[in-house]
């Protein structure tokens, strides 16, 4: 065990990172592993992939992930700021040859080949953008002459504009959220609020009336749900309340995204609906102790950025959960830390490394860095 008194990189950080937050992100990665495994290999022989090729290439993923959480929650503010510049502009550049010549699945253009594998930049440009956009709108609330609320909402723009052309309505609603909740904590005005709020349902019926990607989604959804859909709300009903047993599912068989977009009906057929529970109860237990600890800082920084990744994290898991029971048209978006899935893994475990930077305790710590 680490000493009080030990005032080296990893001894001041085991001190004042927060324990809570630090272990429900290590139990929904476990979870996350436990999962893929039940849902994948259906999913792979279907394919003709190897058995378990994606529960290995889960594994080999999960290593990176926690690399880029350890290393984002050891550094300060001011280097995660830094990092992150970089970072999107580089998500940026990828995000634009995506949809120029990128691969198209399902309708949508939002993967590039890298080698043997996938990336999702707009994943990874998600994280960057909400502490970039924290720190403009931090040099406009400190300084009088600098517009950072002009410079957040071109950028904001930038990307929904990228977003829209893949087209990827999920990504460009957390993206959307993410700006508006940043702006509101900065202090934007109510009427301005309200405006954003009504100009929302016009937005997406815009989006239904001139992408059809979208329309064929939303007529799906008001037409009663997709086959995919169908089998998620199918598998609630089977698992009940205790569910079946692990690896005893039998609607996966023919869930074709099982393992990533559908993994919340996996759990909920083979461990029952007090499982979903308690994932949800994760969830907003992570929401709730980010919130706190963000909102107890004395950083106007670390307040808009820990609390705009924080809501990104809990928005992008309710939009998984919500579509998983037609609630919501499917979206196509990730179970944060659970789903199969390079990029997203990858990218949340940057996202929850600069939420556990953000929000460490230092004011006890001598010798600690102040600016985190």
């Amino acid at each position: 065990m680490l000493d009080r008194t030990d005032r080296s990189l990893i001894g001041i950080w085991w001190w004042t990172v927060d324990r809570w937050l630090l272990s429900i992100v290590l139990v929904l990665m476990a979870l996350g592993t436990i999962l893929v495994m039940a849902a994948s290999p259906p999913v792979a022989l279907r394919i003709g992939l190897p058995e378990q090729h994606f529960v290995w290439r889960q594994l080999i993923f999960l290593l990176p992930a926690l690399c880029m959480m350890l290393f984002f929650s050891l550094i300060s503010a001011r280097q995660i700021r830094v990092i992150s510049l970089l970072g999107l502009l580089a998500a940026i550049g990828l995000m634009i040859i995506t949809a120029l010549i990128g691969n198209e699945v399902n309708g949508a253009t939002r993967w590039v080949s890298v080698g043997p594998f996938r990336v999702q930049p707009s994943e990874f440009a998600k994280p960057f953008f909400a502490v970039i956009c924290a720190w403009l709108l931090t040099l406009w609330r400190d300084g009088e002459d600098f517009p950072g609320w002009i410079w957040a909402t071109s950028l904001a723009a930038i990307l929904v504009f990228i977003l829209v052309l893949q087209p990827d309505i999920g990504m460009t609603s957390v993206i959307a959220l993410t700006w508006g909740f940043q702006m509101f904590l900065a202090g934007m005005p109510m009427l301005l609020v309200l405006i954003a709020i009504a100009l929302a349902p016009l937005c997406l019926y815009a989006a239904y009336l001139f992408l059809p990607h979208v329309e064929a989604r939303i007529n799906r959804f008001l037409d009663g749900g997709s086959m995919q859909t169908s089998k998620s709300i199918e598998s609630f009903s089977e698992g009940g309340f205790f569910g079946v047993g692990p690896g005893d599912g039998q609607v996966k068989l023919n869930l074709p995204d099982a393992h990533a977009d559908f993994i919340f009906s996996v759990a909920a057929e083979e461990y029952g609906v007090l499982a979903c529970l308690f994932l949800i109860g994760l969830y907003g237990f992570f929401l709730l102790r980010g919130f706190e600890r963000s909102a107890t800082g004395t950083s106007l920084f670390n307040l808009l950025a820990g609390a705009g990744l924080i809501m990104q994290f809990a928005v992008q898991a309710s939009i998984h959960m919500a579509s998983s029971v037609n609630l919501i048209p499917a979206k196509g978006m990730t179970l944060p830390l659970i789903s199969y899935g390079g990029s997203s893994l990858v990218a949340s475990g940057i996202t929850v490394g600069i939420i556990l930077a953000l929000t460490r305790d230092t004011r006890h710590m001598i010798g600690a860095d102040d600016d985190v």
